[in-house]
């Protein structure tokens, strides 16, 4: 489950599975259903992760 935290005032959303952090929830989500399916990470979504 995408893990919702919020860092220097704004909402960030948190794979579970690897730690990433994005902006948007979906992509999170897409995240954690990539790690969990493939134990890995994909470059295609974790392009988009922040800081």
């Amino acid at each position: 489950m995408v893990k919702s935290i919020t860092k220097s005032g704004q909402e960030i959303h948190q794979c579970e599975s690897c730690g990433f952090n994005y902006r948007e929830k979906s992509l999170a989500q897409k995240c954690e259903k990539w790690c969990r399916e493939h134990s890995s990470c994909s470059l295609e979504i974790t392009k988009h992760a922040v800081a």
